[in-house]
Protein backbone atom coordinates (compact mmCIF):
# COMPACT_ATOMS: atom_id res chain seq x y z
CA UNK A 1 0.00 0.00 0.00
CA UNK A 2 2.51 2.33 0.68
CA UNK A 3 4.34 2.14 -2.36
CA UNK A 4 1.17 2.38 -4.44
CA UNK A 5 1.37 5.73 -3.10
CA UNK A 6 4.53 6.76 -3.36
CA UNK A 7 4.21 5.35 -7.56
CA UNK A 8 1.04 8.12 -7.40
CA UNK A 9 2.82 11.12 -5.61
CA UNK A 10 6.26 10.13 -8.22
CA UNK A 11 3.97 10.25 -11.12
CA UNK A 12 2.00 13.49 -10.06
CA UNK A 13 5.23 14.99 -9.28
CA UNK A 14 6.18 14.01 -12.79
CA UNK A 15 3.13 15.34 -14.61
CA UNK A 16 3.81 18.90 -13.08
CA UNK A 17 7.55 19.08 -13.63
CA UNK A 18 6.52 18.08 -17.46
CA UNK A 19 3.53 20.42 -17.93
CA UNK A 20 5.57 23.27 -15.90
CA UNK A 21 8.77 22.17 -18.76
CA UNK A 22 6.33 22.57 -21.96
CA UNK A 23 4.68 26.21 -20.79
CA UNK A 24 8.28 26.86 -20.76
CA UNK A 25 10.06 25.61 -23.20
CA UNK A 26 7.14 24.69 -25.84
CA UNK A 27 4.59 26.93 -25.93
CA UNK A 28 4.89 30.26 -28.57
CA UNK A 29 5.32 33.16 -26.75
CA UNK A 30 2.28 35.60 -27.48
CA UNK A 31 3.29 39.37 -27.62
CA UNK A 32 2.17 42.27 -25.75
CA UNK A 33 0.68 44.93 -27.90
CA UNK A 34 1.34 48.43 -26.82
CA UNK A 35 -0.93 51.67 -28.72
CA UNK A 36 1.77 54.29 -30.14
CA UNK A 37 0.81 56.82 -32.52
CA UNK A 38 2.11 56.53 -36.05
CA UNK A 39 4.22 59.55 -37.06
CA UNK A 40 4.36 60.41 -41.03
CA UNK A 41 7.76 61.16 -42.28
CA UNK A 42 8.82 64.67 -43.50
CA UNK A 43 9.25 64.28 -47.33
CA UNK A 44 12.01 66.64 -48.99
CA UNK A 45 11.84 66.88 -52.25
CA UNK A 46 15.32 65.20 -53.65
CA UNK A 47 16.51 64.71 -57.50
CA UNK A 48 17.59 61.24 -58.22
CA UNK A 49 19.84 62.34 -61.13
CA UNK A 50 23.53 61.95 -60.84
CA UNK A 51 25.35 64.32 -59.81
CA UNK A 52 28.65 63.41 -60.91
CA UNK A 53 30.42 66.00 -63.58
CA UNK A 54 29.68 64.01 -67.27
CA UNK A 55 32.80 65.37 -68.94
CA UNK A 56 30.85 64.68 -72.15
CA UNK A 57 28.15 67.44 -70.97
CA UNK A 58 30.74 70.00 -69.57
CA UNK A 59 31.17 73.48 -71.45
CA UNK A 60 33.11 73.49 -74.38
CA UNK A 61 34.72 77.45 -74.59
CA UNK A 62 37.58 76.33 -77.10
CA UNK A 63 35.11 77.00 -80.20
CA UNK A 64 34.01 80.62 -78.76
CA UNK A 65 37.91 81.86 -77.78
CA UNK A 66 39.09 80.96 -81.79
CA UNK A 67 36.28 82.61 -82.96
CA UNK A 68 36.82 85.79 -80.94
CA UNK A 69 40.68 85.85 -79.90
CA UNK A 70 41.91 87.43 -83.65
CA UNK A 71 39.08 90.25 -83.23
CA UNK A 72 39.82 91.43 -79.86
CA UNK A 73 42.39 94.12 -80.08
CA UNK A 74 45.05 96.24 -78.01
CA UNK A 75 44.01 100.03 -77.45
CA UNK A 76 46.76 102.09 -76.60
CA UNK A 77 46.05 105.60 -75.67
CA UNK A 78 49.14 108.15 -76.38
CA UNK A 79 48.33 111.47 -74.16
CA UNK A 80 50.64 114.36 -72.79
CA UNK A 81 50.60 114.98 -69.31
CA UNK A 82 51.49 118.48 -67.67
CA UNK A 83 54.39 117.90 -65.41
CA UNK A 84 55.29 120.10 -62.43
CA UNK A 85 56.49 123.27 -62.89
CA UNK A 86 60.04 124.03 -63.17
CA UNK A 87 62.28 126.90 -62.95
CA UNK A 88 62.91 127.01 -66.65
CA UNK A 89 59.16 126.58 -67.48
CA UNK A 90 59.32 130.14 -65.27
CA UNK A 91 62.01 131.97 -67.43
CA UNK A 92 60.80 130.80 -70.76
CA UNK A 93 57.32 130.36 -70.39
CA UNK A 94 56.73 126.30 -71.23
CA UNK A 95 55.74 123.54 -68.69
CA UNK A 96 56.61 120.21 -68.52
CA UNK A 97 55.03 117.26 -70.57
CA UNK A 98 55.99 113.59 -70.21
CA UNK A 99 54.04 110.81 -72.78
CA UNK A 100 51.08 109.38 -70.62
CA UNK A 101 50.16 105.60 -72.05
CA UNK A 102 47.08 104.31 -71.35
CA UNK A 103 45.49 100.97 -72.26
CA UNK A 104 42.44 98.88 -73.20
CA UNK A 105 40.92 96.46 -75.41
CA UNK A 106 38.76 97.30 -77.96
CA UNK A 107 36.61 94.70 -80.02
CA UNK A 108 36.64 94.41 -84.48
CA UNK A 109 33.00 94.30 -85.41
CA UNK A 110 33.09 94.22 -89.08
CA UNK A 111 35.84 93.91 -91.58
CA UNK A 112 35.97 97.48 -92.77
CA UNK A 113 37.85 97.80 -89.08
CA UNK A 114 35.17 99.99 -87.29
CA UNK A 115 36.41 98.80 -83.50
CA UNK A 116 34.48 99.65 -80.35
CA UNK A 117 35.97 100.20 -76.76
CA UNK A 118 35.11 102.45 -73.84
CA UNK A 119 35.09 105.73 -74.07
CA UNK A 120 37.15 106.00 -70.27
CA UNK A 121 39.79 103.65 -72.45
CA UNK A 122 40.71 106.82 -74.89
CA UNK A 123 39.99 109.91 -73.04
CA UNK A 124 41.83 113.42 -73.73
CA UNK A 125 44.01 110.96 -76.56
CA UNK A 126 46.35 112.55 -78.88
CA UNK A 127 46.56 109.68 -80.57
CA UNK A 128 45.58 105.70 -80.78
CA UNK A 129 47.28 103.22 -81.39
CA UNK A 130 45.16 99.52 -81.74
CA UNK A 131 47.47 95.94 -82.19
CA UNK A 132 46.26 93.13 -83.62
CA UNK A 133 46.65 89.60 -81.62
CA UNK A 134 48.79 88.64 -85.00
CA UNK A 135 51.05 91.53 -83.47
CA UNK A 136 50.20 94.34 -86.17
CA UNK A 137 49.69 97.88 -85.14
CA UNK A 138 47.55 100.38 -86.86
CA UNK A 139 46.98 104.21 -85.78
CA UNK A 140 43.10 104.01 -84.91
CA UNK A 141 40.96 107.47 -85.99
CA UNK A 142 38.31 108.13 -82.94
CA UNK A 143 34.75 108.64 -85.00
CA UNK A 144 32.81 109.19 -82.34
CA UNK A 145 31.94 108.76 -78.27
CA UNK A 146 28.86 108.62 -75.93
CA UNK A 147 30.07 109.32 -72.50
CA UNK A 148 26.84 108.41 -71.33
CA UNK A 149 27.25 104.93 -71.82
CA UNK A 150 30.86 105.03 -71.94
CA UNK A 151 30.86 104.05 -75.31
CA UNK A 152 33.46 105.11 -77.93
CA UNK A 153 34.21 103.97 -82.06
CA UNK A 154 37.09 104.02 -83.53
CA UNK A 155 38.08 103.00 -86.93
CA UNK A 156 41.66 101.30 -88.82
CA UNK A 157 42.54 101.29 -92.39
CA UNK A 158 43.82 97.75 -93.50
CA UNK A 159 43.92 95.93 -96.58
CA UNK A 160 42.95 93.07 -95.49
CA UNK A 161 39.70 91.22 -94.69
CA UNK A 162 39.59 91.83 -90.88
CA UNK A 163 38.20 89.25 -88.40
CA UNK A 164 35.20 90.42 -86.65
CA UNK A 165 32.58 89.70 -83.71
CA UNK A 166 28.64 89.69 -84.55
CA UNK A 167 26.26 91.21 -82.54
CA UNK A 168 23.84 88.49 -80.00
CA UNK A 169 20.41 89.85 -79.18
CA UNK A 170 21.37 91.08 -75.15
CA UNK A 171 17.93 90.96 -74.31
CA UNK A 172 17.60 87.44 -74.83
CA UNK A 173 21.01 86.55 -72.25
CA UNK A 174 19.74 84.60 -69.61
CA UNK A 175 21.02 84.63 -65.90
CA UNK A 176 22.75 81.74 -65.33
CA UNK A 177 24.14 81.54 -69.16
CA UNK A 178 28.02 80.85 -69.63
CA UNK A 179 29.97 84.01 -71.28
CA UNK A 180 33.31 84.56 -71.70
CA UNK A 181 35.39 87.64 -71.42
CA UNK A 182 38.55 88.50 -73.65
CA UNK A 183 40.62 90.88 -73.20
CA UNK A 184 43.96 92.05 -72.47
CA UNK A 185 44.22 92.87 -68.82
CA UNK A 186 47.54 94.21 -67.36
CA UNK A 187 48.90 93.99 -71.21
CA UNK A 188 48.43 90.26 -70.97
CA UNK A 189 47.37 90.18 -74.62
CA UNK A 190 44.29 87.49 -76.05
CA UNK A 191 43.45 86.51 -72.67
CA UNK A 192 40.21 84.60 -72.09
CA UNK A 193 38.32 83.86 -69.16
CA UNK A 194 35.18 82.38 -68.10
CA UNK A 195 32.31 82.95 -66.20
CA UNK A 196 28.24 83.13 -65.93
CA UNK A 197 26.02 85.95 -65.95
CA UNK A 198 25.55 86.70 -62.99
CA UNK A 199 22.65 89.76 -63.30
CA UNK A 200 21.43 91.50 -65.92
CA UNK A 201 19.87 95.22 -65.11
CA UNK A 202 22.83 96.42 -62.87
CA UNK A 203 23.03 100.38 -61.91
CA UNK A 204 25.89 101.33 -60.07
CA UNK A 205 25.57 104.67 -60.06
CA UNK A 206 22.17 105.15 -58.54
CA UNK A 207 21.19 107.55 -60.91
CA UNK A 208 18.41 104.53 -62.86
CA UNK A 209 20.70 105.68 -65.76
CA UNK A 210 22.53 102.96 -66.17
CA UNK A 211 21.81 98.72 -67.36
CA UNK A 212 24.90 97.00 -67.15
CA UNK A 213 25.33 92.60 -67.62
CA UNK A 214 26.88 91.62 -64.00
CA UNK A 215 29.06 88.69 -64.93
CA UNK A 216 31.59 86.76 -62.94
CA UNK A 217 34.25 86.31 -65.73
CA UNK A 218 37.36 87.56 -64.32
CA UNK A 219 37.96 91.43 -65.59
CA UNK A 220 40.82 93.37 -64.75
CA UNK A 221 42.53 96.29 -65.53
CA UNK A 222 43.03 96.27 -69.07
CA UNK A 223 39.93 94.35 -69.50
CA UNK A 224 38.15 97.67 -70.70
CA UNK A 225 36.38 97.95 -74.22
CA UNK A 226 37.15 93.80 -74.78
CA UNK A 227 34.38 91.49 -75.56
CA UNK A 228 31.97 89.59 -73.45
CA UNK A 229 30.73 86.61 -75.10
CA UNK A 230 28.57 83.90 -75.59
CA UNK A 231 29.37 79.84 -76.14
CA UNK A 232 28.77 80.50 -80.08
CA UNK A 233 31.31 83.62 -79.83
CA UNK A 234 28.93 86.58 -80.59
CA UNK A 235 28.67 89.56 -78.64
CA UNK A 236 26.74 90.14 -75.62
CA UNK A 237 28.35 92.89 -73.97
CA UNK A 238 31.51 95.70 -73.62
CA UNK A 239 33.30 94.70 -70.91
CA UNK A 240 33.53 97.90 -68.70
CA UNK A 241 33.99 97.99 -65.08
CA UNK A 242 34.35 96.05 -62.13
CA UNK A 243 33.50 96.50 -57.97
CA UNK A 244 36.37 96.42 -56.02
CA UNK A 245 38.11 98.52 -53.21
CA UNK A 246 41.96 97.05 -54.60
CA UNK A 247 41.47 98.17 -57.89
CA UNK A 248 41.96 94.26 -58.98
CA UNK A 249 39.23 91.39 -59.93
CA UNK A 250 37.26 90.38 -56.31
CA UNK A 251 34.48 88.56 -58.21
CA UNK A 252 32.05 91.72 -60.14
CA UNK A 253 32.52 92.88 -63.28
CA UNK A 254 29.92 94.58 -65.40
CA UNK A 255 29.61 95.11 -69.00
CA UNK A 256 27.29 97.28 -71.36
CA UNK A 257 24.71 95.38 -72.74
CA UNK A 258 25.42 94.42 -77.06
CA UNK A 259 22.09 95.80 -77.75
CA UNK A 260 22.75 99.30 -76.21
CA UNK A 261 26.50 99.06 -77.36
CA UNK A 262 25.25 98.80 -80.82
CA UNK A 263 22.28 101.08 -81.11
CA UNK A 264 25.17 103.59 -79.57
CA UNK A 265 27.31 103.33 -82.75
CA UNK A 266 25.13 103.02 -85.11
CA UNK A 267 24.09 106.52 -84.41
CA UNK A 268 27.53 107.68 -83.96
CA UNK A 269 28.05 106.10 -87.56
CA UNK A 270 24.87 107.43 -89.19
CA UNK A 271 24.00 110.54 -87.07
CA UNK A 272 27.37 111.85 -85.80
CA UNK A 273 25.65 112.02 -82.53
CA UNK A 274 23.69 109.49 -79.90
CA UNK A 275 19.33 109.72 -80.51
CA UNK A 276 17.70 109.44 -77.59
CA UNK A 277 14.08 108.52 -77.51
CA UNK A 278 12.09 109.94 -74.72
CA UNK A 279 9.26 108.22 -72.95
CA UNK A 280 8.56 111.06 -71.15
CA UNK A 281 7.26 109.93 -67.29
CA UNK A 282 9.53 110.50 -64.23
CA UNK A 283 8.83 108.19 -61.55
CA UNK A 284 10.96 105.60 -59.19
CA UNK A 285 10.77 101.78 -58.35
CA UNK A 286 8.15 99.84 -56.35
CA UNK A 287 9.17 97.89 -53.10
CA UNK A 288 7.62 97.00 -49.88
CA UNK A 289 8.46 100.50 -48.74
CA UNK A 290 7.32 102.53 -50.95
CA UNK A 291 4.43 100.82 -51.74
CA UNK A 292 2.85 101.31 -48.65
CA UNK A 293 3.57 104.22 -48.13
CA UNK A 294 2.33 105.50 -51.50
CA UNK A 295 -0.74 102.66 -50.65
CA UNK A 296 -0.68 99.99 -53.18
CA UNK A 297 0.07 96.39 -52.92
CA UNK A 298 2.22 95.73 -55.82
CA UNK A 299 6.12 95.63 -55.06
CA UNK A 300 7.58 95.60 -58.92
CA UNK A 301 7.31 97.76 -61.53
CA UNK A 302 7.74 101.61 -62.00
CA UNK A 303 5.28 103.83 -60.19
CA UNK A 304 4.53 107.20 -62.07
CA UNK A 305 4.81 110.14 -59.90
CA UNK A 306 4.64 112.63 -63.43
CA UNK A 307 3.86 112.53 -67.19
CA UNK A 308 6.03 115.03 -68.74
CA UNK A 309 4.20 118.24 -70.66
CA UNK A 310 3.95 117.51 -74.14
CA UNK A 311 5.44 114.17 -74.03
CA UNK A 312 4.65 110.79 -76.10
CA UNK A 313 3.93 109.57 -72.70
CA UNK A 314 1.39 112.47 -72.10
CA UNK A 315 -0.05 111.96 -75.64
CA UNK A 316 -0.69 107.96 -75.36
CA UNK A 317 -2.95 109.05 -72.28
CA UNK A 318 -0.38 107.88 -69.62
CA UNK A 319 -1.05 109.29 -66.15
CA UNK A 320 0.06 109.74 -63.06
CA UNK A 321 -0.52 106.72 -60.80
CA UNK A 322 0.21 104.37 -63.08
CA UNK A 323 2.75 101.50 -62.49
CA UNK A 324 4.60 100.07 -65.37
CA UNK A 325 4.67 96.31 -65.28
CA UNK A 326 6.52 96.05 -69.04
CA UNK A 327 8.28 97.11 -72.07
CA UNK A 328 7.69 95.19 -75.34
CA UNK A 329 7.03 92.03 -73.22
CA UNK A 330 10.08 92.79 -71.25
CA UNK A 331 9.39 92.25 -67.53
CA UNK A 332 9.90 95.83 -65.31
CA UNK A 333 10.96 95.23 -62.02
CA UNK A 334 13.22 98.32 -61.67
CA UNK A 335 14.15 101.63 -63.00
CA UNK A 336 17.43 100.17 -64.71
CA UNK A 337 15.35 97.59 -66.54
CA UNK A 338 13.45 100.46 -68.12
CA UNK A 339 16.61 102.18 -69.20
CA UNK A 340 18.46 99.97 -70.74
CA UNK A 341 15.59 99.06 -73.08
CA UNK A 342 14.63 102.94 -73.48
CA UNK A 343 18.52 103.13 -74.38
CA UNK A 344 17.96 100.86 -77.72
CA UNK A 345 15.48 102.96 -78.79
CA UNK A 346 15.43 105.97 -81.06
CA UNK A 347 12.88 109.32 -81.39
CA UNK A 348 9.71 108.11 -83.24
CA UNK A 349 10.06 104.75 -82.45
CA UNK A 350 7.17 103.26 -80.71
CA UNK A 351 7.08 100.97 -77.39
CA UNK A 352 4.32 99.15 -76.22
CA UNK A 353 4.19 99.72 -72.54
CA UNK A 354 2.22 97.18 -70.12
CA UNK A 355 0.48 99.83 -67.08
CA UNK A 356 -1.64 99.11 -64.62
CA UNK A 357 -3.92 101.09 -63.47
CA UNK A 358 -6.88 100.39 -60.70
CA UNK A 359 -6.29 96.53 -61.05
CA UNK A 360 -6.22 96.28 -64.40
CA UNK A 361 -3.20 95.56 -66.93
CA UNK A 362 -3.42 97.49 -70.21
CA UNK A 363 -0.99 97.94 -73.26
CA UNK A 364 -0.61 101.69 -74.40
CA UNK A 365 1.87 101.97 -77.53
CA UNK A 366 4.03 105.69 -76.77
CA UNK A 367 6.01 107.29 -79.29
CA UNK A 368 9.45 107.97 -77.98
CA UNK A 369 10.08 111.60 -78.52
CA UNK A 370 13.37 113.46 -79.31
CA UNK A 371 14.47 114.90 -76.23
CA UNK A 372 13.95 118.89 -76.17
CA UNK A 373 15.71 119.73 -72.97
CA UNK A 374 19.20 120.95 -72.16
CA UNK A 375 21.47 121.65 -69.13
CA UNK A 376 22.51 125.14 -70.21
CA UNK A 377 25.81 126.19 -68.33
CA UNK A 378 25.04 128.63 -65.47
CA UNK A 379 21.54 128.64 -66.59
CA UNK A 380 19.84 125.71 -65.62
CA UNK A 381 17.20 123.66 -67.75
CA UNK A 382 16.29 124.71 -70.98
CA UNK A 383 13.36 123.30 -74.03
CA UNK A 384 11.81 124.74 -77.21
CA UNK A 385 9.22 126.85 -76.88
CA UNK A 386 5.93 126.68 -77.58
CA UNK A 387 3.98 130.03 -79.29
CA UNK A 388 2.38 130.05 -76.72
CA UNK A 389 5.40 131.01 -74.82
CA UNK A 390 6.65 133.51 -77.19
CA UNK A 391 3.34 135.26 -77.48
CA UNK A 392 3.42 135.41 -73.48
CA UNK A 393 6.84 137.38 -73.96
CA UNK A 394 6.14 139.40 -77.14
CA UNK A 395 9.22 136.97 -78.67
CA UNK A 396 9.35 136.00 -81.98
CA UNK A 397 11.91 133.17 -81.51
CA UNK A 398 13.89 131.27 -78.53
CA UNK A 399 14.12 129.02 -75.96
CA UNK A 400 12.65 128.49 -72.62
CA UNK A 401 14.03 128.61 -69.23
CA UNK A 402 12.62 125.64 -67.35
CA UNK A 403 14.57 125.46 -64.51
CA UNK A 404 17.07 127.38 -62.94
CA UNK A 405 20.78 126.41 -62.04
CA UNK A 406 20.00 125.95 -57.83
CA UNK A 407 23.65 127.71 -57.58
CA UNK A 408 22.80 130.69 -59.79
CA UNK A 409 19.23 130.67 -58.64
CA UNK A 410 18.83 133.84 -56.54
CA UNK A 411 21.09 135.70 -59.07
CA UNK A 412 19.16 135.22 -61.54
CA UNK A 413 15.97 135.80 -59.07
CA UNK A 414 17.00 139.45 -58.14
CA UNK A 415 17.14 140.45 -61.42
CA UNK A 416 14.31 139.42 -62.77
CA UNK A 417 14.99 136.21 -64.09
CA UNK A 418 12.18 133.24 -63.57
CA UNK A 419 10.79 130.13 -65.01
CA UNK A 420 9.60 130.60 -68.09
CA UNK A 421 11.43 133.56 -69.60
CA UNK A 422 13.06 133.30 -73.03
CA UNK A 423 16.13 133.59 -74.07
CA UNK A 424 17.31 134.47 -78.18
CA UNK A 425 20.73 134.78 -78.52
CA UNK A 426 23.90 132.74 -76.75
CA UNK A 427 26.84 133.98 -78.17
CA UNK A 428 25.39 136.57 -80.87
CA UNK A 429 24.03 133.82 -82.48
CA UNK A 430 20.15 133.55 -82.68
CA UNK A 431 18.86 130.95 -81.21
CA UNK A 432 15.13 129.28 -82.14
CA UNK A 433 15.52 125.57 -80.64
CA UNK A 434 18.15 124.03 -77.89
CA UNK A 435 19.82 122.18 -81.25
CA UNK A 436 20.80 125.99 -81.88
CA UNK A 437 22.17 126.46 -78.44
CA UNK A 438 24.19 123.84 -78.38
CA UNK A 439 26.02 124.91 -81.74
CA UNK A 440 26.28 128.21 -80.52
CA UNK A 441 28.22 126.76 -77.05
CA UNK A 442 30.29 124.22 -79.50
CA UNK A 443 31.47 127.56 -81.52
CA UNK A 444 32.09 129.02 -78.13
CA UNK A 445 35.49 131.59 -78.40
CA UNK A 446 38.81 129.88 -76.39
CA UNK A 447 38.10 132.65 -74.14
CA UNK A 448 35.47 130.77 -72.79
CA UNK A 449 33.52 134.09 -72.64
CA UNK A 450 29.46 133.22 -72.87
CA UNK A 451 27.48 136.36 -73.93
CA UNK A 452 23.30 135.12 -73.35
CA UNK A 453 20.42 137.56 -74.44
CA UNK A 454 16.95 137.07 -73.18
CA UNK A 455 13.89 138.50 -72.11
CA UNK A 456 12.89 138.94 -68.57
CA UNK A 457 9.96 138.36 -66.59
CA UNK A 458 8.99 141.95 -67.19
CA UNK A 459 9.04 141.90 -71.20
CA UNK A 460 12.86 143.50 -71.45
CA UNK A 461 15.18 142.51 -73.39
CA UNK A 462 18.77 142.33 -71.36
CA UNK A 463 22.50 141.08 -71.97
CA UNK A 464 24.57 138.93 -69.89
CA UNK A 465 28.54 138.78 -70.45
CA UNK A 466 30.14 135.64 -68.01
CA UNK A 467 33.70 134.81 -68.26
Amino acid sequence: MKKILTLILVSALGGIITLGSYKLFLEEEKPILVATETANPIFLPTSNINTFINTEKAPDFTVAAENTVNAVVHVKNLAQNSGQMTFEDLFFGRRSQSPQIGTGSGVIINTDGYIITNNHVITNAQEISVTMNNNKTYVAELIGTDPKTDIALLKIDSNEDLPFITFADSDNAKIGEWVLAVGNPFNLTSTVTAGIISAKARDLSGTSKQSFIQTDAAVNPGNSGGALVNTNGELVGINTAISSQTGSYVGYSFAVPSNIARKVIEDIMEYGNVQNGILGIQGGALNSLVAEKIGVTDTEGIYIDRVIEDSGAEKAGVRKGDIIKGIDHIKISKFADLTGHLNTKRPSDVVNLSVLRDGETSTIPVTLAKNETFTMPLVGRIKNAKPSDLKKYKARYGVKITDLNSKYADYWKRNGIQKGCIITSVNDIKVTSIDDVQNALKNQENSGALRIELINSKGEKERYNFK
